[in-house]
């Protein structure tokens, strides 16, 4: 029976990580990171570390990064009404200065309420008034301030770690990419924290072409695969965009016989999402994607990727199985876990290839 002929069911997708292994914080020097290598045809995989990549490129090939950078998007108000602490995620920008945001606890902020932050609820920087419920303790709001939202932002707002990070970030920019420009994420494309500038150099210096795409990334990170039957679940709209520059050098890549190397599933999910919409063409391109990647998919653009090791059960495992199968990627995650690789967000990465 072929990938395409299977049906997976949500559990097919589980593993067992030691709560231990979810690295905290990041290591000091971005590229000493751990590398698992694995050949996705044969399942067969080694332990490097990551400024070891540069052994897995090749001249000609293309690495594309995602650049968009994250917002402080965790911010914390008080209801005025009962003096109730609130928790806001902003998550994009849906129009003007309405948000779609996530709201902890929602119940308490339905339409017609308002979020205040600041030090002083009397004098607030920002007001928040709900516009519209969703569901999940999603809600939509307006937001009053004064001058520019990005400053005001940046002066109320926290990085957004996810949860399972309990440790406090001593220095912000470790959950940005040092390629990071283009602001919109409500979480880092993890992958990419691994790159320094110096190792960056070396691959351009190899006769690697670095090529940038923007994907925001959004809602689909924080919510977790519900359904047993994973053709029910309904993935979230990102914001994607390839430039015309971007794209006409990833045909190149692949007239001349290149790889085209994503790094990170942001990066996979943007091309994918375009070779789709083309019938296996780059074009220069932007939108919103609700690709879902998932076994039995017909790949259309990425030949190698990078990647860290994902939540069980989540659509990221799936996205990487469509690539490997699912016994090899759960064959290497178990290596992983064995061998006392770092896991998440903050954690080692993965070189995958064919």
């Amino acid at each position: 029976m072929t990938e395409e002929e299977k049906t997976y069911q949500l559990s097919d997708f589980d593993y067992d990580l030691p709560a231990e292994l979810i690295a905290q914080t990041p290591l000091v020097e971005r590229d000493q990171s751990r590398l698992l290598v694995l050949n996705a045809s044969t399942g067969a995989y080694q332990d490097r570390h990551f400024y070891d990549v540069l052994d897995y490129l090749n001249p000609g090939d293309a690495l594309v990064m995602n650049n968009s950078r994250v917002l402080p998007a965790r911010l914390h108000g008080i209801r005025p009404t009962t003096g109730g602490h609130a928790e806001v995620l902003l998550l994009r920008q849906d129009h003007g200065d309405v948000w779609e945001t996530l709201v902890k606890p929602a119940k308490k902020s339905p339409v017609g309420s308002t979020i205040v932050f600041g030090t002083d609820p009397d004098e607030p920087v920002m007001v928040g008034t709900v516009v519209k419920e969703l569901d999940h303790g999603g809600r939509y709001i307006e937001f009053f301030y004064d001058g520019i939202f990005m400053e005001r932002l940046n002066e109320l707002g926290e990085m957004p770690l996810p949860p399972y990070i309990k440790e406090k970030l001593a220095d912000q920019e470790r959950y940005q990419t040092v390629y990071s420009k283009v602001d919109g994420s409500a979480a880092a494309p993890t992958a990419g924290l691994h790159w320094t500038p110096e190792l960056l150099q070396k691959v351009q210096d190899k006769g690697v072409h670095l090529v940038e795409l923007t994907l925001h990334v959004g809602l689909g990170t924080f919510r977790p695969v519900e359904e047993e039957n994973i053709e029910d679940h309904q993935m979230h709209s990102e914001f994607y965009q390839l430039s015309a520059a971007a794209a006409e050098q990833l045909n190149q890549t692949k007239a001349a016989g290149g790889k085209i190397v994503a790094t990170g599933t942001t990066s996979i999910r943007t091309l994918e999402t375009i070779g789709t919409k083309f019938n296996g063409q780059i074009q220069a391109d932007s939108g919103w994607t609700d690709i879902f990647i998932k076994p039995g998919y017909h790949w259309q653009v990425v030949d190698a990727f990078i990647t860290n090791f994902h939540l069980p059960k989540s659509t990221l495992v799936m996205l990487v199985a469509a690539f490997t199968g699912r016994e090899h990627i759960l064959s290497a995650y178990q290596h992983a876990v064995k061998t006392g690789y770092r896991f998440f967000s903050f954690g080692d990465a993965m070189f995958i290839h064919r």
